[in-house]
């Protein structure tokens, strides 16, 4: 029997998400994680690996993968071109058969885990593609006529940022878990495992206004975890006073080194509005 998951050092996981990764190591079943960006669905992966001693393959979907990449891909044009020169390669087709991730996974002699990273930025056919090979474990290979076959099933994690609806066929064969998004006393636990020399009266201070910041009605981009330790090193290297940080109202000024917390133009704009307002609302 697996392991189950209980988080690690450098992973601060919820109970509720270590429930989901042990009921889909149980259920033998991919493990859907939705969530904002930056609230650490692909290292959510990595940890698992870790934690589980398995070996983790990795595939980053773009917009342009398609579902048989995944599987494999027959390079019909470089057999054409050695044909035409005489190389004894043309003879076995499995010479021109290129193993795609499941296929990699599969063949392994021992169960590892495989990230289907940001699933929701291919074309919209890309889930019901995989839906037979990721059910049954296994897919056929016309060219060369073998089934392959999963040696041992592996712990399928898939993310989704929630660019697009993925497809209800899709949904009803996975379990599904949504990463919140961090309350204060998570993200510290998150914060002290990243920088455990921190100041406290630092963190209580930047979590105010990072908070604050998340909260101002109209933002476009909330900032994210990743965005949070980014601007907390930021502030350490500084040597901010947390005093400053505690004299300032995210809904009337900009926070020092902002840059690392708003990343458009509109929610700079939005802030810079907020700010002359109250400047006017003073005199």
């Amino acid at each position: 029997m697996t392991e189950k998951f209980q988080g690690t050092e450098n992973y601060i996981a919820t109970e509720d998400l270590r429930i989901a990764v042990n009921a889909a190591l149980t259920l033998e079943r991919p493990l859907l994680i939705k969530g904002e960006p930056g609230t650490g669905k692909t290292v959510l992966a990595e940890e698992v690996s870790k934690a589980l001693d398995m070996e983790l393959i990795t595939w980053h979907i773009k917009s342009t993968t398609k579902a048989q990449q995944g599987l494999y891909e027959y390079d019909a044009i470089t057999r054409l071109r050695d044909s035409q020169l005489g190389d004894e390669r043309v003879k076995d087709v499995k010479n021109y058969i290129n193993k795609g991730k499941l296929w990699e996974a599969f063949q392994q002699d021992k169960r590892v885990v495989l990230l289907i990273d940001e699933i929701d930025k291919a074309d919209i056919e890309f889930p019901n593609d995989l839906l037979q090979e990721l059910d049954r474990m296994e897919f056929y290979v016309y060219e060369t006529g073998e089934t392959i076959k999963a040696e041992q099933r592996p712990l399928v994690i898939i993310t989704s940022n929630n660019e697009k609806e993925l497809p209800d066929a899709f949904l009803r064969r996975c379990f599904f878990h949504y990463i919140s998004f961090p309350d204060a006393d998570t993200m510290s636990q998150i914060i002290n495992v990243h920088y455990p020399d921190i100041k406290d009266r630092l963190v209580k201070s930047a979590l105010s206004s990072f908070y604050e910041v998340r909260d101002v009605p109209g933002l476009k981009k909330k900032p994210s975890t990743s965005e949070l330790l980014d601007w907390l090193k930021l502030l350490m290297n500084e040597d901010i006073d947390p005093e400053t940080l505690r004299e300032q109202d995210a809904g009337k000024t900009i926070p020092p080194l902002h840059g690392a917390l708003i990343k458009n133009e509109q929610d700079v704009h939005l802030f810079e509005r907020l700010a002359f307002l109250a400047r006017r609302e003073r005199n």
